[in-house]
C-alpha cells in the first residue's frame, strides 16, 4: 500500500528539520557561508540533490515510502555493513594522480564516507541518473535503461572480482583503458600542471615561494599560525612511511586560511600551507589543505557503537574511509586536530578534473558513461578488503555483494529502476520546496534578503 506523502507545507517542515539537525551550528557560526552554498543549490534539482545528502539519508530511513528496508532482500549482516562512499552521485567521479605518479579516473571525494549498507551507494547514484536524464529531457523509459546499465554493469564487475580476479588484474581507468568522457578528462588532467596551480596561488616574494594575498586567502594572527602549524607536525605522524621518504618535502614556507564556501563545506574552517615538495626546485612546491571534517550523513542512522565508536575523530574516519575505498590514494593524505575538531589533511591536486555531464548528450554516450560508472563503483566497493581494517569489516566485501545479488537476480535492477523514478520525482518536488523556503527568508538564520 503506497504510503501517503507530506504536503508541501509539511515537507517544507521536515527540511528545515533536517537542515537544522545537519547544518545548524555551522550555519550559525557561518551565514554568508551557507547563503552561498544555498543559492549554488537553489539552482537546479541537481544541485539541490547534492547538498542535501542529509535529507536523502533521512528519507531512506523513515517510515514515509523509501525506507531502508527497500534494501530488498540484498541487505544481511554483512552487506549492510561494508565501507560505502556515502554521497555517491554521477558528479562524484574524476581524475587524481595515484602514490604510482599515474593519472587515473575513478570515484572522489569522500568526506561522507563511512561503513553501511552497500544499497544506500546504489540507490543515491541511481536517484542521480533519474536528475540527470530528467534535466536532459530523457524519457522515463531511457531514465530506466540507464540505470539498468550500471546495475548490469557493478553486478558483472562485483561477479567478476568475488570469482577470483585480483584487483589488479581488473585495471582502473587510466589514459590507457579509459574512452569517451572519461578519456578526455584525463586527458585534460594530463594537460594540466603543478606550476600552474602554483601560479594561480602563490608569488615569488625574496627568491622563495609564498602564497599570494588575495583570492580568498586570509592572513592569519601568529596564535593561529603556531596552532596550525602544531596541528601540522600530529598529521606527519599519520602518513605512511612510504610517503616519508625525503623529510625535507614537509618543510612549511607559508600557511594562510580561508573559508569553505563550496555545496558540501560551507561553514567549515580550513588552511592551506605550501611545503617544500620532493626537491629543492620552486615549481616543485606542494600545496595541501587542513579543513575541519564533517560529521557524515549517514552515520546519523547508523547505531552500532562498533563503527561510531571506531573512529579518533571525523579527521580520522575521513581518512580511513577513503584509503580503504580508493587504491593507491593520495600519499600526501592524513588527518589531524586543531581546536579539538579533527581536521582532514590532503594535497590540492594539480590534476584534479571532475566528470563534466555538460556536454554528454549523446543517449549512447551517456550509456557508455554510466557502464563505467557502474564498473567503478563496484571496484570501489571491493577495494576496501584491503584496508587493514578487518576488525570493522571482517570479510571479503565482493563476495558478500555477489551472493546477496544472486538470492534475486532480477529484482536488482528492478530495485534500482523504482527507487531512481521514486526519489528523482522527489528530489524535484524538494527543490522547488526548498527555493521557495529560502527566497521568502524562511530558513532560520538566513531570513535576511543579502
Amino acid at each position: 500500500m503506497p504510503v501517503p506523502q507530506p504536503s508541501a507545507e509539511q515537507r517544507g517542515e521536515q527540511i528545515l528539520a533536517v537542515f537544522d539537525t545537519a547544518f545548524g551550528q555551522l550555519l550559525a557560526a557561518d551565514p554568508a557561508a551557507f547563503r552561498v552554498k544555498f543559492r549554488k543549490m537553489a539552482a537546479s534539482a541537481f544541485a539541490f540533490y547534492r547538498g542535501t545528502a542529509c535529507l536523502f539519508y533521512h528519507d531512506l530511513t523513515a517510515d514515509i515510502g523509501f525506507g531502508a528496508k527497500r534494501g530488498g532482500p540484498y541487505l544481511d549482516d554483512r552487506t549492510a555493513r561494508v565501507w560505502i562512499h556515502g554521497d555517491l552521485h554521477a558528479e562524484n567521479f574524476g581524475t587524481y594522480m595515484d602514490a604510482k605518479g599515474r593519472l587515473i579516473f575513478n570515484v572522489n571525494d569522500f568526506d561522507e564516507a563511512y561503513v553501511g549498507p552497500f544499497t544506500w551507494d546504489l540507490q543515491r547514484f541511481a536517484a542521480s541518473v533519474a536528475l540527470i536524464g530528467y534535466a536532459k529531457a530523457l524519457s522515463d523509459e531511457q531514465i530506466t535503461e540507464l540505470v539498468r546499465i550500471y546495475a548490469a554493469a557493478y553486478r558483472e564487475r562485483i561477479q567478476a572480482l568475488s570469482s577470483g580476479a585480483k584487483h589488479d588484474e581488473v585495471p582502473p581507468f587510466t589514459l590507457d583503458s579509459a574512452q569517451g568522457p572519461l578519456l578526455d578528462a584525463l586527458r585534460d588532467a594530463r594537460s594540466l600542471t603543478r606550476f600552474g596551480l602554483l601560479d594561480s596561488m602563490t608569488e615569488i616574494r625574496d627568491f622563495e615561494r609564498r602564497f599570494a594575498p588575495g583570492g580568498g586567502s586570509i592572513e592569519l594572527d601568529a596564535a593561529t599560525r603556531y596552532k596550525v602549524l602544531a596541528a601540522f607536525d600530529g598529521y606527519l605522524e599519520t602518513l605512511p612511511e612510504a610517503s616519508l621518504t625525503r623529510p625535507d618535502s614537509y618543510r612549511v614556507k607559508d600557511v594562510v586560511g580561508r573559508r569553505g564556501i563550496g555545496i558540501g563545506s560551507a561553514g567549515l574552517p580550513s588552511y592551506n600551507i605550501l611545503l617544500e615538495g620532493n626537491s629543492d626546485a620552486l615549481e616543485n612546491d606542494v600545496v595541501i589543505y587542513m579543513k575541519q571534517a564533517q560529521t557524515p550523513a549517514v552515520s546519523r542512522h547508523i547505531t552500532d557503537p562498533a563503527i561510531r565508536d571506531y573512529w579518533v575523530h571525523e579527521g580520522h574516519r575521513t581518512v580511513i574511509s577513503q584509503r580503504a575505498l580508493q587504491a593507491y590514494a593520495d600519499p600526501w593524505l592524513g588527518w589531524a586536530e586543531l581546536d579539538g575538531a579533527g581536521q582532514l589533511v590532503a594535497e590540492i591536486s594539480p590534476y584534479a578534473v571532475d566528470l563534466d555531464w555538460s556536454d554528454i548528450d549523446d543517449l549512447e554516450e551517456i550509456s557508455t558513461v554510466v557502464a563505467d560508472l557502474g564498473r567503478a563503483t563496484a571496484t570501489m566497493h571491493a577495494a576496501a578488503d584491503e584496508s587493514g581494517h578487518s576488525e570493522l569489516v571482517p570479510f571479503s566485501t565482493e563476495r558478500a555483494i555477489d551472493a546477496a545479488i544472486a538470492a534475486d537476480e532480477d529484482g536488482f535492477g528492478d530495485l534500482l529502476v523504482d527507487f531512481a523514478h521514486r526519489y528523482g520525482a522527489r528530489a524535484r518536488a524538494d527543490h522547488q520546496i526548498f527555493v521557495d523556503l529560502f527566497r521568502n527568508g524562511r530558513i532560520p538564520g538566513l531570513e535576511g534578503t543579502l
